[in-house]
């Protein structure tokens, strides 16, 4: 987890060192390699070669992958999660990243060892990875992949209260999904013959999520971890619904922290179907506190009054 503060969360793009001389020769270099990049990759390339400004990495990094993506699925990266898994969203095999590694060392002219790639699994980790490279800053941890099994026994909530199938987790936010299965209990009621959703419901599943970003996000103090029985649902502002969801569909759900200072925890949040935005949530807070961290894996965590945090029932949208 990233370090507490009451300040926005996300990384200062600055200068990755002097810029060294971007000569003709330079340019046509860079030209060559890139033959096959569209001409936004080369313009953020040259950039870069010229300023050291890391703005210009998050375009290189996904202009170069978008040329190694088969065509079917390049229109993932039109406006690209960084939840998008290498391997089974973009079809990214290891012969084809250690390509795309070889083309990013030409173009921002570094080094990448081929055991620093074992753990970058979704587009966010390599992001996160070339930035810190690049800026010479500690790598970021892995990305944790939680199955239905993990997540429940690490959750507070618990079925059928519980609308995670599947996370991944690392510093800079989580993601899950949950399938709609048509058997769920509040559906036999809303409405009847025809089941929906309920907006109060996906706001539940997106809270869930950063409930398990709190748990298994790591502990901001060192030597002590996040006491699930102190997690407790605060507000929600900004909520749009733009779609109804209904049994079969699969609800992909992002959140990232903005803001982490306890006792208050404050995220943003979305959920989208397939392509289609579902909901968006501007700010999701929540409280948190610490425990010890022997005397929570000795199951004697301090008692908390209340009850795991859950989102207030709404109206539908």
């Amino acid at each position: 987890m990233a370090q507490a503060s009451d300040t926005d969360l996300g990384a200062t793009k600055a200068a990755a060192g002097p810029a060294k001389p971007f000569s003709p020769e330079d340019d046509a270099y860079l030209r060559e390699v890139l033959k096959r990049c569209s001409a936004p990759t080369y313009e953020a390339a040259s950039q870069f070669r010229k300023t050291r400004n890391t703005e210009h990495l998050p375009a290189i990094v996904l202009g170069i992958i978008e040329r190694y993506v088969e065509p079917d699925l390049r229109a993932k990266l039109k406006d690209p999660d960084d939840d998008l898994r290498l391997i089974e969203d973009l079809g990214i095999d290891s012969l084809t990243m250690m390509e795309i590694v070889i083309l990013v060392e030409d173009v921002l002219q570094m080094s990448i060892n081929n055991e620093e790639l074992r753990h970058l699994r979704t587009l966010g980790d390599v992001k996160q990875f070339i930035d810190c490279k690049v800026r010479g800053l500690p790598l970021p941890q892995p990305t944790k992949f939680l199955p239905i099994e993990q997540i429940a026994s690490v959750m507070p909530i618990q079925p059928p209260f519980l609308f995670l199938n599947e996370a991944s987790v690392s510093s800079q936010g989580a993601s899950a999904k949950y399938k709609i299965s048509g058997q769920e209990f509040f559906l036999q009621g809303h409405f009847k013959d025809n089941p929906v959703m309920p907006a109060s419901i996906m706001l539940e599943a997106l809270g869930q999520l950063a409930v398990l970003f709190l748990l298994e996000g790591g502990a901001v103090e060192p030597g002590k971890v996040v006491n699930p029985q102190t997690i407790f649902f605060t507000s929600c502002e900004g909520v749009r619904c733009h779609r109804m969801c209904r049994p079969g569909d699969v609800l992909v759900l992002s959140i990232k922290p903005k803001r982490l200072k306890i006792p208050l925890a404050t995220f943003e949040g979305a959920i989208r179907v397939g392509q289609d935005k579902a909901a968006i949530a501007e700010e999701i807070t929540l409280t948190f506190g610490y425990a010890e961290a022997v005397a929570v894996e000795a199951g004697q965590a301090p008692a908390a009054a209340g009850e795991p945090a859950t989102l207030p029932t709404a109206v539908n949208a």
